[in-house]
């Protein structure tokens, strides 16, 4: 059983940055992490994911170049650093742990945190 509790998000101008944390329970590092966005009456969308050792990534490319996520898995946590952020940037964003592998859909995660919201005006 692993609990994710996602943290850092806030609104913040357009350009600006923001980093997102999720503090995990029991051993992350068993999984492969992402981190997903949603927005209301929307599908909840795959943003970057992370091998279980940190040394695989893959992003959406409308974040690539601006978003960056990260691991430390002694500290059982994981972050997605947003740079250059835009307003279409605007959603809940969410931790998720996936068995195995880097996944991109939503049902190939396990484990879900409750969401932080991100708003990025103009």
């Amino acid at each position: 059983q692993v609990q994710l509790v996602e943290s850092g998000g806030g609104l913040v101008q357009a350009g600006g940055s923001l980093r997102l944390s999720c503090a995990a329970s029991g051993r992350a590092s068993d999984y492969a992490m992402g981190w997903f966005r949603q927005v209301p009456g929307k599908e909840r969308d795959f943003v970057g994911g992370i091998s279980r050792a940190g040394t695989v990534r893959q992003y959406v490319d409308s974040v690539k170049g601006r978003f960056t996520i990260s691991r430390d898995n002694a500290m059982n946590t994981l972050y997605l650093q947003m740079n250059s952020l835009k307003p279409e940037d605007t959603a809940v964003y969410y931790c998720a742990a996936a068995n195995y592998i880097i996944a991109t859909r939503p049902d190939e995660y396990v484990y879900w945190g409750q969401g932080t919201q991100v708003t990025v005006s103009s």
